[in-house]
């Protein structure tokens, strides 16, 4: 499975002024995650999943509580998610994610964005087939073989395990993200997730390089500076600096 997991970090926010936006998503996400599931994070995995997270990346506490309050009340915002996929700088295999009250104007807002970096937006299912839809979890950790019982033991289906820098990653499909989590939890007491989330991982990578690497970033940063998308996954490989 490898690192690429990380590039999800790549497209998040990179200035003081980009926190907002940040803020934005993931109070968009927490009140889905609420609505739909409960807004008890002990009793909604993915709920608590996203408030870890949220914390992290330093979203302020009273950002998390009014999106959960919100849920509560059963008023605002009745977002749908929504999925794009094609073809970025480098024939590179892009797919954005987002979370929409507006279907219309956020296709026409994803696929700007396609065009204007000489992109092509394609039919859904296009590049997906090349990603492994991942629930991911990274902590601190040596003991693979204690890992992958606990989980065997919880009759949880397992991809992959790596150990790595003195942290173990377990990759396994998106669905059994909460049947893994709940299992992890109950079989290392404190246990503290570095990385706690569902993820597309490319199969394969596309080397991108020349005059595509700003059109790339461009690309990137059109997608996240739109409020409906949530995240931008690729399989883009980047010329080490």
């Amino acid at each position: 499975m490898g690192r690429a997991y990380q590039n999800r970090k790549e497209s998040m926010a990179k200035t003081a002024a980009a926190k907002t936006k940040v803020y934005s998503k993931y109070g968009r996400e927490i009140y889905m995650a609420a609505k739909s599931g409960g807004g008890d994070p002990q009793a909604n995995l993915t709920l608590r999943g996203l408030i870890e997270r949220a914390k992290k990346d330093q979203v302020p506490g009273h950002v998390i509580d009014k999106a959960i309050d919100k849920a509560k009340g059963g008023a605002g915002e009745d977002y749908s998610p929504a999925r794009y996929e094609g073809y970025g700088p480098g024939n590179c295999m892009v797919i954005v994610d987002c979370l929409t009250d507006n279907p219309n104007r956020t296709f026409g807002d994803v696929r700007l964005a396609f065009t204007k970096t000489k992109c092509k937006i394609g039919t859904p299912g296009v590049v997906a087939h090349m990603f492994d839809h991942c629930a991911i979890f990274a902590f601190s950790g040596h003991d693979e073989e204690a890992v992958l019982e606990a989980l065997m033991e919880a009759d949880v289906d397992v991809t992959d395990i790596e150990t790595e820098d003195g942290n173990v990653t377990v990759f396994a499909p998106n669905t059994e993200y909460a049947k893994a989590k709940q299992a992890l939890e109950a079989a290392f007491e404190g246990i503290e997730f570095e990385v706690d989330e569902i993820q597309f991982l490319p199969k394969t990578t596309t080397v991108v390089e020349g005059d595509d690497i700003p059109m790339f970033e461009k690309f990137l940063d059109m997608l996240n500076d739109l409020d409906d998308v949530q995240n931008v996954f690729h399989n883009a490989e980047l010329p080490q600096e």
